[in-house]
């Protein structure tokens, strides 16, 4: 492709004039942003060749990925610094007098997530790729976002997030493997094949679109595909054309349809089984492209079910082999259950999915009929193992009450599951999982999360990459485990300066995004407190803002009390049928209009909420904070992963001891985190018990008192009742994430983060032992654990 900026220059301007029929000086700035991307792909594509060529010549084994989110941000620098061209593109750029920020700037946020889930994904995908091993995502093309936040007069507004808007071009259309989805129509049993089979079905075409995954520093590309929902050939009898079509759009349209009505629980059960059957047939196309026969399938490829959503791979998988390849059922369930592993990802109850049996039986009828053999099968085998323990059948069946329970099969289906922190997987075996965990005793295991180091550090944050260049080398950008190497450094007063002056350049970045965005002016020298996040109860934003209304309560009736300069920034977007959380986002809203226009207090305290929090919003905040809330009730959050980021940015952390929290203060040590609340077993202790009382914290403690009254005497509203629901959620529901528990220890930890931060060399060494201990969460390890423990993959050899 080009190895020189002469060579750049020529490629860009050559694929200008081919593509759009103009000069580089005539074409318009998006026509030089798609022609940019083009070139990268196209780069990037003879690696990518190479890669699916020495898989297979090498018949070697693959990870396929299969999850309903990839979180993969914008692309464009990612992939340039990966393959090393970023000089090279930006340089030759430059000479046109084009400056390649403003290219930048035009790529979309990819919209095929929402949060951590798909997060995570995108950062697996990232250190698979740089790691050199072979792995295969697998997701849906949504043609829409989640959605875009808006905030209109305190309130979150949801409008389409059209992301396509300029196309994509990392992806490439993959006509010739596309496939035939089908839903609906019913099973019947063909006596002269001796077979069941699934007749007067409705199709749907499944159209792959595949997008490079580019590794760093080497030549192996792996690919994420996107499965596209198109009309089939086969086109129904029994349905005007207009409305299928309609249907078939529906399918790819929107990542985590309303599932407030059946038409909507209908349509995210249909995007499930259509990427995962679409999938799990190309992986068996592909193997036999390779292999005489299916029998070694397990051995060749791993299916990762990342959480619920694609659990429906299982009985998918059976079918195939049974229906299409007339396996034996005992030598089908070996294989499967031998191919698929389950990562859990909740300890919440109501977030494991379960599906009606009558929706799943008349949506996939072939593959209710399976689920229910495999249910029939598993009785048998829990019988067997309890010594016939009835009340332990009933609590792990897969199918009871009306219901299929999607956890419970991936338990039964799976040969590994594991948790994504260790506290989280110690609860799922002793808690949330025990009796699984005694039915199969060594199926559960730990895979702590981890994040990509190349893009949350190396590349969102130059000036501290720099700095740890000069500090300790540049090896930790292959090996992250070396950025303990500044543990030597941490006392250097030097280097304690150098990591300020870096703090407050990143600093300036995020305040310059917020004046332009929310017209509100911050102080860089304040303290940047902030929590971002989806809105959710258990991860208690609320608790947090009633701490910014303490503080603001405070200072107004005492003039004696102020605090060190506080900026308290929140991004989250609360799902569309989410009202609680909704109204949480209108009370830090209504306090920020107050707090920040109040002359007595304005100096001191700042409320901002950025609206729209994403990828590419989160690689400006993280860099720039100086205080982590993961604040969250102690056994809710399985893990985390923005707790990590910050970590690696140089951000002390108040949290609960819950997800990974708990490793990140054994890593640090008691005096570089801030921890604060219930431990998670004191938690369960109160709930179980009955002991906890929120009417006892409200009487007994004037401070919650006067924060609690706050949100229905008119201080933040005009209408008494605006806030009427989260005074209901606390009082009368009994404040079920514990925030009164926790409200007095949560001031008093602000109140060592007041004191610790007007020590300058004190607070810099506390970031620089974050930043140090930081490189254990790598999702570069997290891998090399799933790969040695559960894939048991190599490296792609060349």
């Amino acid at each position: 492709m080009f190895k020189t900026k002469e060579e750049f220059k020529y490629e860009f301007s050559r694929r200008i004039i081919e593509s759009y029929g103009r000069t580089v000086e005539e074409s318009h700035i998006t026509e030089k942003f798609m022609v940019l991307e083009t070139m990268v792909r196209d780069y990037a594509s003879v690696n990518w060749a190479m890669t699916k060529m020495a898989t297979k010549t090498n018949y070697q084994k693959q990870v396929h990925y299969f999850s309903m989110e990839f979180l993969i941000g914008r692309l464009l620098v990612n992939n340039m610094m990966n393959l090393g061209i970023y000089e090279i593109a930006k340089d030759g750029l430059e000479d046109y007098g084009i400056n390649i920020h403003d290219l930048e700037e035009l790529e979309s946020d990819a919209g095929l997530g929402n949060g951590g889930l798909g997060r995570l994904a995108a950062c697996f995908m990232d250190s698979l790729a740089s790691l050199s091993y072979p792995a295969f995502g697998n997701t849906i093309r949504y043609e829409y976002g989640l959605f875009k936040q808006k905030i209109e007069n305190g309130y979150q507004v949801e409008v389409p997030d059209q992301w396509l808007r300029l196309g994509n071009m990392w992806e490439v259309r993959k006509p010739k493997h596309a496939v035939d989805v089908k839903f609906w129509g019913r099973v019947v049993w063909n006596e002269e094949t001796g077979k069941w089979e699934h007749v007067d079905a409705e199709c749907v075409r499944a159209v792959p679109y595949d997008m490079p995954i580019v590794g760093n520093d080497t030549t192996v590309t792996n690919t994420l595909r996107l499965w596209h929902a198109e009309p089939s050939e086969e086109i129904p009898s029994n349905k005007d054309f207009r409305q299928y079509a309609q249907e078939v759009r529906d399918i790819c349209q929107t990542l985590y349809p309303d599932d407030s009505t059946l038409a909507g629980r209908t349509l995210r059960l249909k995007q499930q089984y259509f990427f995962v059957s679409a999938g799990i047939r190309a992986i068996i196309k592909n193997h036999l492209r390779v292999y005489p026969s299916l029998s070694n399938f397990h051995e060749k490829n791993v299916i990762q079910l990342n959480d619920t959503h694609p659990v429906l791979a299982i009985p998918e998988l059976m079918r195939i082999l049974v229906d299409e390849y007339d396996m034996e059922w005992d030598e089908a369930w070996h294989i499967t259950s031998h191919t698929c592993a389950y990562t859990n990802h909740t300890i919440l109850a109501e977030a494991l999915e379960k599906w009606p049996v009558s929706t799943m039986e008349s949506l996939l009828p072939r593959i209710y009929q399976i689920i229910e053999e495999i249910n029939r099968r598993f009785i048998g085998y829990v019988k067997q193992v309890s010594d016939h323990d009835d009340d332990l059948l009933n609590r792990v069946m897969i199918i009871k009450d009306g219901q299929v329970y999607m956890a419970h099969l991936a338990i039964a289906g799976s040969f590994s599951v594991n948790g994504v922190a260790r506290l989280h997987s110690q609860i799922l075996k002793e808690q949330e999982m025990k009796d699984f965990n005694f039915l199969y005793p060594n199926k559960f295991n730990n895979k702590t999360n981890g994040i990509t180091h190349r893009r949350w550090l190396a590349y969102s944050n130059p000036e501290l990459s720099a700095l740890l260049n000069e500090t300790i080398g540049t090896d930790w950008l292959k090996h992250p485990e070396q950025l303990e190497k500044l543990m030597e450094y941490v006392d250097d007063s030097i280097v304690q300066g150098k990591f300020y002056n870096v703090k407050q350049q990143r600093k300036q970045v995020l305040a310059d995004y917020i004046y332009k965005h929310n017209g509100i002016r911050i102080d860089t020298n304040s303290i940047f407190d902030i929590q971002v996040k989806r809105l959710h109860a258990y991860k208690r934003q609320l608790l947090n803002i009633m701490h910014v209304i303490y503080l603001y309560q405070e200072m107004k009736v005492n003039p004696e009390f102020r605090i060190y300069p506080r900026t308290f920034i929140f991004g989250a977007k609360a799902a569309p049928a989410y009202y609680f959380a909704k109204k949480v986002i209108k009370l830090i809203n209504s306090v920020a209009d107050i707090v920040n226009n109040d002359p007595e207090t304005s100096d001191y305290l700042k409320v901002v909420f950025i609206e729209n929090y994403g990828v590419t919003i989160a690689e400006k905040i993280m860099p720039a904070a100086d205080v982590s809330e993961q604040i969250s009730t102690a056994g809710k959050e399985a893990s985390g992963t923005g707790n990590m980021k910050f970590m690696m940015n140089g951000a002390v952390t108040i949290g609960t001891l819950d997800g990974a929290n708990v490793e990140m203060a054994e890593r640090v040590g008691d005096d570089n985190i801030i921890i604060f609340g219930l431990k998670d077993n004191e938690v369960e202790t109160l709930r179980q018990h009955g002991q906890y009382n929120a009417w006892d914290y409200y009487n007994n403690n004037p401070h919650i008192k006067r924060v609690v009254d706050s949100l229905v005497d008119g201080t933040f509203h005009e209408s008494r009742e605006e806030f009427r629901m989260i005074f209901d959620e606390l009082m009368n529901r009994n404040d079920e994430y514990f925030l009164f528990a926790d409200f007095e220890e949560y001031v008093k930890a602000h109140e060592l983060i007041d004191a610790y931060y007007r020590d300058r060399a004190k607070w810099s060494k506390m970031c620089l032992v974050n930043i140090a201990q930081s490189g254990y969460f790598s999702s570069d390890r997290t891998i090399e654990e799933y790969v040695s423990d559960i894939w048991k993959l190599d490296r792609v050899k060349r």
